[in-house]
């Protein structure tokens, strides 16, 4: 008979072992979100998939608060993160360590995301924008790709945690295999 199973059953690691564990080479770049929940939300999908980092840029709320917290449960505590007033200095300081700077974001020049190619033995950077505004104008120069999530119904755009589980999946799948 099948049965959920509890917390202690799930075998998960601690925050210490989590901290010594090889990350997979992605890191989220979270651009003036002003959500608390979406920012504890990408911590806890960070966690789940093992990133490198969060990087905190413009308004973006950091921890420690309580809102962010109720999300997180705790990731805030296991994934690194750093806050970057200048999204471009984020960039800029990104690209000196040989990341590809992604932005998520419907531009002129966007492809899919399941067109694009995502090598396993690359270095991402991934940047969710502004849950009204999307990514910052001035950072849009600094971006290599811009990638987008199909969507067939009526809305022309997904929160900005759902985008981000989607976006973090579909890289750490592919990069998990280069580990």
């Amino acid at each position: 008979m099948t049965k959920k199973l509890k917390l202690e059953e799930l075998g998960r690691i601690d925050v210490e072992t989590f901290k010594n564990t090889q990350k997979i080479p992605l890191v989220i770049i979270l651009d003036s979100v002003r959500s608390m929940h979406n920012v504890g939300a990408i911590f806890r999908t960070g966690d789940a998939f093992l990133i490198e980092k969060v990087v905190l840029c413009g308004i973006t709320p950091r921890p420690p608060h309580r809102e962010i917290h109720k999300a997180a449960l705790g990731a805030t505590e296991s994934v690194d993160w750093i806050y970057e007033q200048d999204i471009n200095t984020a960039i800029e300081n990104l690209k000196k360590e040989n990341f590809n700077i992604i932005g998520i974001e419907q531009t002129s020049d966007s492809q899919l995301i399941s067109d694009f190619e995502i090598k396993a033995d690359a270095k991402y950077a991934l940047i969710l924008g502004n849950e009204v505004d999307g990514i910052s104008d001035e950072a849009l120069p600094n971006i290599d790709a811009f990638l987008e999530i199909p969507q067939l119904g009526t809305k022309h755009s997904l929160n900005v945690s759902v985008c981000g589980g989607i976006v973090i999946w579909e890289f750490a799948k592919n990069l998990a295999a280069g580990k």
